[in-house]
């Protein structure tokens, strides 16, 4: 088994961490292993501990070799989409030989230009994504390399992060004792791997409800276009359930995940349990009315605060709807609740691997697929930002172009039931440009 087959993608969140261990053989990726560990030193998605975090991230990666058998040496971490924010930008260089062909050098020298530019000391780059290059006066270009010209550009979306964010993440991850393959924001792996080709492509509101916090994206034209978080999450319904019934935050937890629904219209008043109520040496009846309404009240106001947050960027009306990925998500009834909230079609996302058929394992096994779905010319250009990123073996990468390039400064952008994960793992990176004169919908400038 070569170290190059092997891939695992390490979830960090607040409630848990996951890690999903997977080999590739002949194209075809398999899951191995799993680790599973209740999370320490992080709050609201984000690591507050780096030294708590590390420990925890630890036990989940040992987890994860015992049961897949791999001594786990490097990892690919999904980052929370706090203060995420995604930017037009645009480089040229001149090709001093028009003679050479174009090679990995030229397209990292590009790349360089395209994210260069006044990006601000407290931020730091975690992915461009080219949208096109253009030789001279051709464009529409996925890849240019081997072609000639005198003048090579880039377009693309830039997507940064804040460098303390990042910082305790990597930090927290090699006291760990790994090292960081790549960086990749959440809901940009779940948006490439977990929805089909026609979502990509017309547009899809990407919903995660996590324990910590909860994360609105949208995914248009194969690439991530918006993203924004609410601070609250499950801990917050956990929270809401031990107040008001009097009980330990274990007890409402699992009382939560026993008996919850999302919609109390769906509940049945008749239906109780018991609940061991705090200064009281006997169980308390309580019925899964109440319990909805609790669950519900909570509900409303995170998936409310999105609503609004994705209507004031012109969002909603995908023609893709809406797809719930996290662990809230399994919550029974919550799709019909979002579906009233929002007005669309939502369908719950569960992964179709055995042992892992819940939407909490949906990022881990994104973040698997993600990385073994780059195409080389999206691993040249990660290279320019991420020390650690191989470089795509080519023949004629040795010659490198000096820079003599001019910069474009780049402009703010602002059923229920299984997904094969694996099965756009082939799929094209960059598709075909739309017209952007004949789209109906009305998004903001980053939509365009």
């Amino acid at each position: 088994m070569n170290e190059s087959d092997i891939y695992v993608g390490l979830d960090i969140g607040t409630t848990s961490i996951k890690a999903i261990v997977a080999q590739t053989i002949d194209g075809q990726t398999n899951v191995i292993g799993v680790g599973n560990e209740p999370s320490a030193g992080v709050s609201r998605g984000i690591i507050v501990d780096i030294e708590k975090a590390a420990q925890a991230i630890r036990k989940t990666l040992d987890q994860a070799e015992t049961k897949s058998g791999v001594e786990i040496s490097s990892v690919v971490v999904g980052l929370p989409a706090d203060l995420i924010s995604i930017d037009r930008c645009s480089g040229m260089i001149s090709l001093q030989d028009q003679a050479n062909e174009i090679d990995n050098q030229d397209i990292m020298e590009v790349a360089r230009t395209a994210i260069s530019n006044n990006l601000p000391q407290e931020r730091e780059v975690v992915n461009l994504i080219p949208e096109e290059f253009k030789i001279d006066d051709f464009d529409g270009i996925a890849d240019p390399r081997g072609m000639v010209g005198s003048r090579l550009e880039l377009e693309g979306r830039v997507i940064t992060g804040p460098k303390t964010i990042i910082h305790n993440v990597r930090k927290a991850v090699t006291k760990a004792g790994v090292t960081i393959d790549q960086l990749v924001v959440g809901a940009e792996a779940e948006g490439k791997t977990i929805l089909s080709d026609s979502e990509q492509d017309f547009g899809t509101i990407l919903l995660d409800l996590g324990g910590g916090q909860s994360t609105a994206a949208v995914i248009h034209d194969h690439e991530l276009k918006y993203i924004d978080v609410d601070h609250e999450g499950g801990q917050y319904i956990t929270k809401d359930i031990s107040s008001v019934l009097n009980t330990s935050l274990k007890d409402a937890e699992s009382i939560k995940r026993e008996y919850g629904i999302a919609d109390a219209q769906a509940a049945v008043a008749d239906n109780e349990f018991p609940v061991e109520v705090v200064g009281q040496s006997q169980p308390q009846k309580v019925n899964e009315k109440l319990l909805a309404e609790i669950i519900e009240a909570r509900l409303d106001q995170i998936l409310g605060r999105l609503k609004d947050k994705l209507t004031a960027a012109n969002a909603l009306g995908m023609p893709g709807g809406i797809v719930l990925t996290g662990g809230v998500a399994s919550m029974p009834k919550l799709a019909e609740l979002a579906a009233n909230t929002f007005g669309m079609n939502v369908r719950v996302y569960i992964p179709d691997k055995m042992g892992l058929r819940h939407p909490s394992f949906a990022l881990g096994l994104a973040l698997v697929n993600y990385a073994t779905g780059l195409s080389e010319v999206d691993q040249v250009i990660r290279t320019v930002f991420s020390v650690d990123a191989p470089l795509p073996s080519q023949a004629d990468q040795a010659v490198e172009q000096p820079a003599t390039d001019q910069y474009q400064a780049p402009t703010p952008a602002e059923e229920e039931g299984g997904l094969s994960l694996f099965s756009r793992r082939k799929q094209p990176k960059e598709p075909k440009q739309r017209k952007k004169d004949g789209f109906n919908f009305s998004f903001k400038n980053f939509f365009e």
